[in-house]
């Protein structure tokens, strides 16, 4: 948020900033969910819906799964949330108590880790690298010591890397011999480059499953998100909800029922991505950024810079000052290593990013 106001602040003194700082698809909601809305204002009052959301949105997601991952989800475990981040203050306040300890791979989102920390638990940072694709093991998390929960992203922020099937598996597995509860952040879902990304539904019935609207549905500020939820922890949830926020925004719900109808909208943007992604993997290299975390999904390229600067905070201020390119520096995601990384974020237009790409050859030639 820091870099992005400093990019704004470049923009308005009339310079021309390419933002690849901020996660946020370059495009909006899909036509339909925008039609969805207005029929929505015309036709409701629009008042509280059931804390754990619109049946109707419930039983779409509910078929979600069963078409995408060929899971059978009852719409009872289903709980609609105010972003996906709120369904994280939701997760984290039924599965843990003050105290508790949850392991989380480093690199990863800042957020979380505010997150445990405002609500009294202790968070285990597991440091991960690219000898395990900067995703957690079983061996990372036996170096661990005693975890209560365990917090996975795939695809991940920053580094877009995934677990796949038997990785995946086995992580969870480990878990729920040894009682700790996983959190998935399956957020990234959808926006893949070859292989598509496995749910943790699959491997266990215990696994507390988060996911949204804001990526690749396109509907970041309408903030709407979702939980698949163990059956004994679904009454926690909707008292929680009922408490925290009531509901989440009705016009939201009643719009994002449409967005299930919107595939190839949707897909012709993760096609953009990977354009993207394909001229960046080309170029960055060329640039002299050849240590790249493998994209597998989402829409970021984590680079490590530490042939460059031993400071990615310094290293981002100069590099926007100089060439208007905004990127984000590694410490936001990993205290310990990150000045040695940066986030280029290719979720915008395909020719910002070719623009991107020649600036940053220009500039660090």
């Amino acid at each position: 948020m820091e870099v992005m106001k400093a990019a704004n602040e470049h923009e308005a003194a009339g310079n021309h900033v390419l933002h690849l700082e901020v996660g946020e698809p370059g495009a909006g909601a899909p036509q339909a969910v925008l039609d969805a809305a207005h029929a929505a204002l015309d036709s409701s009052a629009l008042g509280y819906t059931e804390a754990l959301g619109l049946p109707e949105l419930r039983r779409a997601i509910s078929a979600h799964y069963l078409k995408n991952y060929q899971r059978d989800v009852a719409m009872e475990r289903i709980v609609v949330t105010t972003g996906s981040s709120g369904g994280f203050m939701l997760a984290l306040l039924a599965a843990f108590d003050s105290g508790q300890r949850i392991g989380i791979g480093v690199p990863y989102y800042p957020a979380y880790r505010n997150m445990m920390i405002a609500l009294g638990l202790e968070v285990v940072t597991i440091e991960t690298g690219p000898e395990s694709r900067f995703q957690p093991t079983p061996e990372l998390l036996e170096r661990a010591g005693h975890l209560d929960g365990l917090l996975i992203c795939s695809p991940a922020n920053p580094t877009g890397t995934m677990l796949r099937g038997s990785e995946f598996d086995a992580v969870v597995q480990y878990c729920d011999r040894h009682g700790i509860r996983v959190l998935s952040d399956e957020i990234y879902h959808g926006i893949t480059y070859g292989e598509a990304a496995e749910t943790a539904l699959r491997y266990s019935a215990n696994a507390v499953v988060l996911n949204g609207f804001s990526k690749f549905f396109c509907m970041t500020g309408w903030r709407l998100g979702w939980m698949v939820v163990p059956d004994e922890l679904s009454g926690a949830v909707e008292r929680l909800a009922q408490n925290l926020y009531i509901s989440a925004p009705n016009i939201s719900q009643r719009a994002a029922i449409a967005a299930f109808e919107c595939e190839d909208e949707l897909n012709a943007n993760v096609a953009v991505y990977a354009e993207n992604r394909r001229i960046l993997l080309e170029e960055l290299p060329k640039a002299g950024l050849k240590d790249l975390a493998p994209a597998d999904g989402a829409f970021y390229i984590y680079a490590s810079v530490s042939h460059l600067t031993n400071d990615s905070s310094d290293f981002c201020r100069k590099l926007l000052k100089e060439t208007g390119v905004a990127i984000t520096p590694g410490i936001d995601f990993d205290a310990e290593r990150g000045n040695a990384y940066v986030r280029i974020s290719f979720a915008g237009k395909t020719v910002e990013t070719k623009e991107t790409a020649s600036r940053l050859k220009s500039w660090l030639a």
